[in-house]
C-alpha cells in the first residue's frame, strides 16, 4: 500500500523547490501546476479507460476497432488526443525547435511551454465545461523546468486512479498553495472528513445537488463517489449546480470535476455571488445542499439581500448603515429556501451561530420540525483556522418517529491527531459518527453491517478481549524489534528494522479498527440507539413535543426550554469520569513524600556544587 503522506510530501518538496528556484511567486505557480496534476490525472484515467474499451473490441478484417471520444464518454472519461497525452508530453525530443511541431492552428511550436499549452487546448475542445478554464501560461516556465514538473509527476504511484491518489494530491497542492498565497477567502476548500460527514449523513441519490459557496468542488467529488459507490452512475442520477464568486476558485473547482469524471454548471464572479443572486434559479428546487460557505462576512447590502429573495424566517438584523453586520444566518436561510419539499441540507457554520445571534431566525427554523442532526467539531480541522465549527443538517422529509426531535452530536474530543496544527476524522470514525445517525433514524441495519465489516477484519468475538490481544501483540513485537536490531551484526540492522516497522505499523492499524469497535460496541451493543452522557442527545424541539411524546424518560429536554440553543453541549452533558481505582489521599501523600525526597536529594547537588566551585576558587 502506498504511504501517501510520504508521497504528497516529497511531490510537494520537489515541486517547490523548483519554484524557489525560478523566482516564480506562488500565485504565478499554483494554476500551472494544479494544471499539470490535472493533465496526469487524465492521462490515467484515460488509460484505464483505455483499457477497458479496448477488452471487448470488435474487430474487422483482423484489425481492433480504433477508440473513439464517445468511448470515453461513455467511462466517465476524457478523450485525450495524442498532442495532449502525458506520455506524449514526457517523450518529446530534446531539440524542439528542429522537431517540426505545429499546434492545433497550424503555427510551429518552438519550445516546451507552446507544445503544453497546445495540450491543455486541444482538452478544452473535448469538454465543454473546461472551454477557458485550463491554465495555457506555460511559456513563462523555462523548457528546464516544465520537463523536470512532468517528470516529478510521472510517478507510478499516481496511476492508482481508484484509491483517488491523484486527487488527494491535487487537494494537498490546495493546500499548501492556499498557505502560501494566503487568499481573500482563506481556504480553497473544505477539508476531506468534513465534507465526507456530510456527504455520509445526506445520503445523495439522485436528484438536484447545489453548493452556492462551491470553491474548489469537494462537495460534488465526494457526492458523485458516494452515488457511484452505490452502483449508480453519478452524472445520470445527479445534476450538480454550484456558485463561486472567486474566479480563480470556480477554475479550480472545474478541473477537480472533469478529473473525477463528473459535469456541472458551475457560475462565478458578480453574478455568483450568492449573498445577492441565485444563479440559477433554484429556489425551492433543490433535493440536496452542502456548503462550506465563507463564515462571519460582514457589510452585507441588506436591500440587496431583500430583493434577491430567499429569506423565509425574515431578514437578520440590520444596522444604521444598512447592513447585515454577520452574514451567517443568511445562508442558513438561503440553504434552507434552496430545498424542495423533500430535500435535505448539511453545511458547515462558525460554531458561534448555534447560540446568541439569530435566536428569532433559530426560533422559526427549529419549529418548522427540518432540523435533523447538529455536531459539534473541535479545533484544528482547517488547513488555514484552527477554529471550532459545527456541521448542520437540515430534512424536508424526516421519519415520523423523529419528527419532533434533533440529534445533537458532540464529536469535540473525538478525533484523529495528523500533526500539530491538523485534526481529522479517521475513515473508521466517520463510520461510527454516521452510526449514531443511522440508530437515530432507526435504520439499525446500516448499523450491523458496520459490526460486520468490524467482524471482518477483526474476527468474530468481544471487541475488547480482541483490543487486549492485539496490544499484546504490538507490546511483543516492539520488543523483539528492539532486541533483534540490537543483535543483528552492521549489515543487517537496517533491513530487519524495517521489516519490523512494516509489521507494527500493520499491527498498529488492527489495534485502532479494534479500539474503534470497541468505542461504537460498547456504547451501542447490538444496535439501538440511547443517549450517551458526552457524546448525544435527541431533544424534542419544543415544550410541547416533549409533553406530547410517549417516551418516559426522565431526561426528556426540548431546545425550546434551552432558549432556541443549538449548541451540542447544551443538550449531551458531560461524559462521566471513569473511576481508576485510585485513592485520592492515598496518592496525594505518596507524590508528597516523593516531591520531599527530590527536593532533599536538589540539596544535596546544590551542596556539592557549591563546595566544588570553592575548591576551584571560583
Amino acid at each position: 500500500m502506498i504511504n501517501i503522506r510520504k508521497l504528497e510530501s516529497e511531490l510537494w518538496e520537489s515541486a517547490d523547490l523548483l519554484r524557489a528556484g525560478s523566482k516564480l511567486t506562488s500565485n504565478q505557480y499554483c494554476m500551472p501546476v494544479l494544471g499539470l496534476i490535472f493533465l496526469r490525472y487524465a492521462y490515467s484515467r484515460f488509460k484505464m479507460a483505455e483499457a477497458e474499451i479496448l477488452k471487448n473490441r470488435p474487430s474487422r478484417g483482423g484489425r481492433v476497432m480504433p477508440v473513439e471520444a464517445s468511448d470515453f464518454a461513455a467511462k466517465s472519461a476524457l478523450f485525450l488526443p495524442k498532442e495532449a497525452q502525458y506520455d506524449y508530453l514526457l517523450n518529446l525530443p530534446d531539440d524542439l525547435a528542429s522537431a517540426g511541431l505545429v499546434n492545433r492552428d497550424g503555427q510551429p511550436m518552438a519550445s516546451l511551454g507552446e507544445v503544453v499549452n497546445n495540450a491543455m487546448a486541444l482538452i478544452e475542445e473535448q469538454s465543454e465545461q473546461l472551454t477557458g478554464v485550463l491554465p495555457k501560461s506555460y511559456t513563462d516556465f523555462s523548457d528546464e523546468l516544465l520537463s523536470e514538473l512532468l517528470r516529478i509527476f510521472n510517478n507510478s504511484a499516481l496511476d492508482e486512479v481508484g484509491g483517488d491518489i491523484i486527487g488527494r494530491i491535487y487537494e494537498y497542492f490546495l493546500n499548501k498553495f492556499a498557505k502560501n498565497i494566503a487568499s481573500d477567502d482563506g481556504v480553497f476548500f473544505t477539508p476531506k472528513s468534513l465534507v465526507k460527514m456530510i456527504v455520509n449523513i445526506l445520503e445523495p441519490k439522485s436528484g438536484i445537488l447545489l453548493d452556492p459557496a462551491c470553491g474548489s468542488g469537494g462537495m460534488f467529488i465526494q457526492s458523485g463517489d458516494f452515488v457511484n459507490q452505490s452502483g449508480m452512475n453519478a452524472n445520470n442520477a445527479m445534476t450538480f449546480y454550484g456558485q463561486e464568486k472567486v474566479e480563480y476558485n470556480a477554475q479550480l473547482c472545474l478541473m477537480n470535476m472533469a478529473v473525477h469524471g463528473l459535469t456541472g454548471v458551475i457560475k462565478s464572479g458578480d453574478e455568483a455571488n450568492s449573498f445577492y443572486h441565485d444563479a440559477h434559479n433554484l429556489d425551492g428546487c433543490c433535493d440536496y445542499v452542502m456548503a462550506n460557505p465563507p463564515f462571519n462576512v460582514d457589510k452585507v447590502k441588506a436591500e440587496s439581500c431583500e430583493s434577491a429573495k430567499r429569506l423565509p424566517f425574515g431578514m437578520p438584523s440590520v444596522n444604521k448603515n444598512k447592513e447585515v453586520g454577520n452574514g451567517n444566518y443568511l445562508w442558513i436561510s438561503y440553504f434552507y429556501s434552496y430545498l424542495n419539499e423533500k430535500g435535505r441540507a448539511g453545511f458547515v457554520m462558525a460554531s458561534s451561530a448555534t447560540d446568541g445571534q439569530g435566536k428569532d431566525i433559530r426560533q422559526k427554523l427549529v419549529e418548522t420540525g427540518h432540523v435533523d442532526v447538529m455536531i459539534s467539531v473541535g479545533n484544528n480541522f482547517f488547513y488555514t483556522k484552527s477554529l471550532p465549527c459545527s456541521l448542520w443538517f437540515f430534512d424536508k422529509n424526516k421519519n415520523e418517529a423523529i419528527k419532533d426531535k434533533v440529534l445533537f452530536i458532540d464529536a469535540r474530543n473525538y478525533y484523529t491527531v495528523v500533526d500539530r496544527t491538523l485534526n481529522e476524522w479517521s475513515e473508521w470514525q466517520l463510520k461510527n459518527l454516521n452510526a449514531i445517525v443511522w440508530l437515530y433514524r432507526g435504520e439499525t441495519e446500516k448499523y450491523t453491517a458496520l459490526l460486520d465489516e468490524y467482524r471482518t477484519i477483526l474476527g468474530n468475538g468481544n471487541f475488547e478481549s480482541i483490543l487486549h490481544q492485539l496490544k499484546e501483540e504490538l507490546k511483543d513485537l516492539q520488543k523483539r524489534s528492539k532486541m533483534e536490531v540490537e543483535h543483528a551484526g552492521r549489515g543487517d540492522k537496517k533491513r530487519i528494522q524495517t521489516e519490523y516497522d512494516e509489521m507494527i505499523a500493520g499491527k498498529n492499524e488492527e489495534v485502532t479498527v479494534a479500539k474503534e469497535a470497541n468505542w461504537l460496541y460498547e456504547k451501542f451493543g447490538n444496535g439501538e440507539y440511547k443517549d450517551i452522557p458526552g457524546l448525544c442527545k435527541a431533544a424534542y424541539t419544543t415544550d410541547v413535543a416533549k409533553d406530547n411524546a410517549k417516551d418516559e424518560s426522565e431526561n426528556k429536554i426540548s431546545i425550546e426550554e434551552k432558549g432556541w440553543s443549538l449548541t451540542s453541549g447544551a443538550y449531551v452533558g458531560v461524559a462521566p469520569v471513569e473511576d481508576d481505582g485510585v485513592d485520592f489521599e492515598e496518592r496525594m501523600a505518596e507524590i508528597h513524600r516523593e516531591l520531599l525526597s527530590l527536593q532533599a536529594e536538589s540539596n544535596e547537588l546544590m551542596d556539592t556544587i557549591s563546595k566544588n566551585m570553592k575548591e576551584m576558587g571560583l
